[in-house]
């Protein structure tokens, strides 16, 4: 009799609970973030952002796995939560959820300053109670900053895109994962010292007909047979 395949691993489902603290929300997300629950992500995100007076706080220790479209929804929440005089800021995050943040370089965009009473800008403008020679003390957001925060906001979610459509290309040509993909991204663009949106964009390119230089070539290749026999 023939042995039946194991079935495939259950994926961990997404567990959230809203807080409140303060003037904003505590928001404790468990489990995996991707594709299959972003949408929950996001509406949950909403719901709390819509709770909250001055934003969010997120606690995402609990996170087993994430990827880029679990990003892609807290740079567009970010942003618009900018827009309302709010702010999205991480309270404490995993090894997974950490890794990501770092490796896209907007892991500053979501620094928690929420500990410093009276820090928002949006209470130090309404009260008028700012205290001159207090530029130093690195406790104020001017509009220098966030007009800084907001370009580097922009950018990442302009090459977000980029970069998911790169990670797709390469589950698609090679039967990656989509954890798979991302690390074969990441360590070819670490071996070949180049940025990492700039490596997907190549790859993108690459698909249309141009070809890619062959040092990234060996690099991707290095790193798919090192993914893929593990």
């Amino acid at each position: 009799m023939p042995e039946l395949a194991s079935p495939a691993p259950a994926a961990t489902p997404l567990v959230t609970h809203l807080r409140p603290e303060g003037d904003r929300v505590m928001v404790t997300v468990r489990g995996e973030l991707d594709l299959d629950t972003g949408e929950q992500f996001r509406r949950v995100l909403r719901e709390a952002l819509n709770r909250s007076v001055h934003g969010i706080r997120l606690d995402l220790e609990g996170v087993s796995f994430c990827d880029c479209s679990a990003l892609n929804i807290l740079l567009v929440l970010r942003d618009g939560a900018l827009g309302q005089g709010k702010t999205i800021s991480l309270h404490s995050t995993s090894a997974a959820v950490e890794r990501l943040l770092t490796l896209s370089g907007v892991r500053t965009l979501f620094a928690d300053g929420s500990e410093a009473d009276g820090g928002d800008v949006e209470g130090s403008e309404a009260d008028g109670s700012e205290a001159e020679g207090s530029e130093g003390d690195g406790s104020e957001v001017t509009d220098g900053d966030l007009r800084i925060e907001l370009a580097q906001l922009r950018r990442a979610m302009q090459t977000r895109p980029t970069i998911d459509l790169a990670r797709g290309i390469l589950m698609a040509s090679f039967g990656l994962s989509t954890e798979e993909a991302w690390k074969v991204l990441v360590t070819a663009s670490q071996n070949t010292n180049t940025k990492l949106h700039s490596l997907a964009g190549d790859l993108v390119t690459a698909i249309k007909g141009d070809p890619l230089p062959n040092a990234v070539q060996e690099q991707l290749s290095s790193a798919v047979s090192r993914v893929t026999s593990s």
